[in-house]
């Protein structure tokens, strides 16, 4: 949208700050893509009739052409441009003219022709695009007068503001000076048009009817006789040019003029071609055909809205173009003037679909003001008769209102504002930077009722009133803040452990299994899991008829298929429920989550490492305790614990079981508890690695079955003290010199002092310690 600081004068008194207010109009959302100061550097540029054109006789792409620059003598111009006739006023730029371009005029030879000054096209003068050529004058000017004096030409700034789609209100000269107003804190006001009325009432030559309310909103007419409007002045042209708009007629420019000015498209009809001057607005039928003002038949849907006539023929293509059959022509002496509101997806759609996108159906597609069709109409019919004084209108108008949209009140909670913007503001100033942009407030309370005006169609929330709180405050003046956004999502403690315990298994070369729940009725049992376990009413299949109450089948029943396969010395983990009975809550059973671990072709004390890593992993205090448990090998069991309480299971496979389900190797295996696990998870600690060597000692003890090498390896490891930094079991023997019942236990220990060299004292201080320890338990050395 292009706005003219002239033009925005007649509604709010602007000064001439243009750097000012072009960074006002940027900060009201109005982005300024360019300032062009118009009307300067055109001084000894003046008016010049053609005489005669004739050919170059040495170039074939630029003519002779003979003007009157004032004086009656014939001056010769070499011109390249050919949309001239004989009798045309021109701009003539005379030898010493510098161009607003910053070209100097002066006489040259072209081609062997001399060359007496420039003709100049509109983009030259910086007044226009000049894609037709040399600019030609209106008639009513002199040859030899000042061209600024003849267009009616001052210094002005043109501003190009980049207006978003969510802005119809500033989609006109008068919008985009009530925001800028408003800002400055200057008056603003749309003048009342005087409209001189005679001859018989509207209603006698104009009538309307609204078929469909839900496509047109409201429609307005008027009717002016005796249109006979000489030349479109000078400065209304210059305007037109100014904002993108080509001077058409005297007609069609009062319409464009009136759009760009008010933001309310219009249309004007030959009321002689009207019959009866009856407008019929309804939906189009599907195949049915309107040539256009363009001169293209085309072909409608029922999506699209047309104006038919009293016989129900369309006459125009609804909120986007005219209809040929009605034009204003040069025989016009009558017009029906027609402003209308029109639902705005129902012209996006048929703009779209027919690729015509005109001034008025981007207006009307982004919602107009249906409250101001009248003022609109009477701006119209006063420019008219400005024109000519025999211009009559006749009394009256005929409104018709269908369907119009609804605009309750909003309530707008000052505490939202304040917590959207960051910024406490009294009910009072925020009334202040709304009322003068045309929202109504009334005080409710401590927060105020909104009445969003006509003009603005795109604001429908509280959020949208905020943002317009937000514009006119000026977004600069809003304090600044790094946004916190709420994270959504993450992952709890439990999910953590769980999933830092599958890293450390797919680390330790375990791959994850996941088998399904169903099990056949004696897989349990011989398992040797409990076997009380729930039945289901629907089975998938009806030999897999109970859920799980362990994940120990399962897993055998992996590592027995790979067997089968000849894949042998598998090493697996699952993470699962099991369904376990609670007779306290039938017929619901309690489905704890529980971590299975299997080494096939390992025995006892590879798993127990890996229970110890899994610890260590976590920050957990775990510990294995020698018990027997139903479906594992009885001298190789025992209880995995956490913090001294039982969780689950460790040990290897009873080989019975393992006979049961097809596997032919040993399996050592671990099946936990994770709740309990995890929970007792805590804060990884770091210590600083010594820069002092260390000292190594191998101990082997014999002590008997029946006492848990963890026993022993606790009871070593509390009395070697702060100077153990590892102990690990690296030998378990049975045979030739240890005695029937009892195995020998060999550890390795590491001491090591983070601020000396151990001394051979020391070593041997410990290790006196650790015998003394061990043997408490029952334990001899070896």
């Amino acid at each position: 949208m292009k706005v003219l600081l002239s033009w925005l004068r007649e509604f709010a008194p602007f000064d001439d700050d243009v750097d000012r207010l072009s960074g006002e109009l940027s900060d009201l959302g109005l982005a300024v893509e360019s300032v062009e100061r118009r009307g300067e550097g055109l001084g000894g540029i003046v008016v010049a009739r053609v005489l005669e054109l004739r050919p170059h006789p040495k170039a074939d792409r630029i003519q002779l052409v003979d003007v009157d620059a004032g004086d009656g003598e014939a001056l010769q111009i070499c011109c390249g441009a050919f949309n001239m006739a004989v009798g045309d006023l021109v701009p003539l730029a005379t030898i010493g003219t510098t161009m607003p371009g910053g070209m100097e005029i002066a006489a040259r030879t072209m081609r062997g022709e001399r060359s007496n000054g420039m003709l100049c096209s509109a983009a030259e003068l910086g007044l226009g695009d000049g894609e037709a050529g040399i600019m030609v004058l209106d008639g009513g000017v002199v040859p030899g007068a000042d061209l600024r004096e003849a267009i009616g030409i001052a210094p002005d700034v043109l501003w190009d503001l980049e207006v978003n789609p969510n802005r119809p209100d500033a989609m006109s000269v008068a919008g985009v000076a009530r925001d800028l107003a408003a800002r400055l804190g200057l008056p603003f006001a749309i003048p009342t048009p005087t409209v001189a009325e005679g001859g018989s009432e509207v209603a006698d030559a104009a009538s309307i009817e609204i078929v469909d309310a839900d496509l047109c909103g409201r429609m307005l007419t008027r009717v002016l006789r005796d249109v006979s409007l000489g030349p479109t002045p000078p400065a209304m042209a210059d305007r037109l040019r100014a904002l993108g708009m080509r001077p058409i007629s005297p007609i069609v420019d009062l319409s464009n003029y009136v759009m760009l000015e008010l933001g309310q498209p219009n249309h004007t009809y030959d009321l002689a071609r009207v019959p009866d001057g009856h407008l019929r607005v309804r939906w189009a039928r599907d195949g049915e055909r309107l040539v256009t003002l363009d001169g293209v038949e085309r072909s409608l849907i029922a999506a699209d809205g047309v104006i038919a006539d009293r016989d129900d023929a369309a006459i125009g293509l609804a909120g986007v173009m005219g209809g040929a059959s009605t034009e204003i022509g040069e025989g016009t002496t009558d017009v029906l003037l027609e402003m209308a509101w029109w639902d705005p997806m129902s012209i996006a759609r048929t703009s779209r679909r027919l690729g015509l996108r005109s001034e008025a159906s981007m207006r009307f597609e982004r919602g107009a003001d249906h409250e101001i069709l009248a003022l609109a109409a009477d701006r119209f019919c006063q420019l008219a008769q400005e024109r000519s004084a025999a211009v009559a209108v006749a009394p009256g108008v005929v409104d018709v209102v269908g369907e119009l949209p609804l605009r309750p009140a909003i309530r707008l909670r000052t505490a939202r504002v304040a917590r959207y913007l960051g910024n406490e503001m009294a009910p009072d100033a925020i009334t202040a930077l709304l009322e003068p942009i045309g929202f109504a407030t009334t005080p409710v309370e401590d927060d105020l009722e909104v009445t969003i005006p006509s003009f603005r169609y795109d604001s429908a929330s509280e959020t949208d009133v905020i943002e317009e709180v937000a514009r006119t405050y000026g977004y600069g003046r809003l304090p600044r803040s790094v946004p916190h956004p709420q994270v959504s999502g993450g992952l709890s403690p439990h999910q953590q452990g769980r999933r830092l315990a599958r890293e450390l298994l797919l680390g330790l070369g375990c791959t994850e299994i996941l088998p399904l729940p169903f099990l056949a009725p004696g897989e349990l049992a011989a398992a040797g899991v409990p076997a009380d376990a729930v039945v289901l009413a629907n089975p998938l299949d009806a030999n897999e008829s109970v859920l799980r109450t362990a994940l120990r089948p399962g897993v055998l029943k992996v590592l027995a298929y790979n067997a089968s396969h000849r894949r042998a010395g598998l090493s697996v983990f699952e993470v699962g429920t099991v369904f376990l009975c609670d007779g306290a809550n039938p017929p619901l059973p309690d489905e704890p989550e529980r971590l299975a671990v299997a080494l096939g072709g390992r025995d006892a004390h590879d798993v127990v490492r890996l229970w110890r890593a899994l610890g260590a992993a976590l920050g957990v205090d775990v510990s294995v305790t020698n018990e027997a448990h139903d479906g594992l090998h009885p001298g190789r069991s025992g209880a995995a614990l956490v913090a001294g309480a039982p969780v689950g299971v460790v040990g290897e496979i009873d080989p019975a079981v393992a006979e049961t389900f097809g596997v032919d190797e040993r399996v050592a295996f671990l099946e936990v508890d994770l709740a309990p696990l995890l929970a007792a998870r805590s804060p990884r600690t770091y210590a600083a690695v010594s820069r002092f060597p260390s000292s190594d000692i191998d101990l082997a003890f014999v002590i008997a079955d029946d006492v848990a090498s963890d026993q022993l390896q606790t009871a070593i490891g509390d009395a070697a003290g702060d100077l153990l930094v590892d102990i690990s079991l690296f030998d378990v023997y049975r045979g030739s010199g240890v005695p029937d019942g009892s195995r020998s236990l060999a550890f390795a220990l590491r001491l090591q002092a983070h601020d000396r060299t151990l001394t051979d004292d020391e070593v041997g201080a410990v290790r006196t310690r650790v015998i003394d320890a061990a043997t408490a338990t029952g334990a001899t050395l070896r």
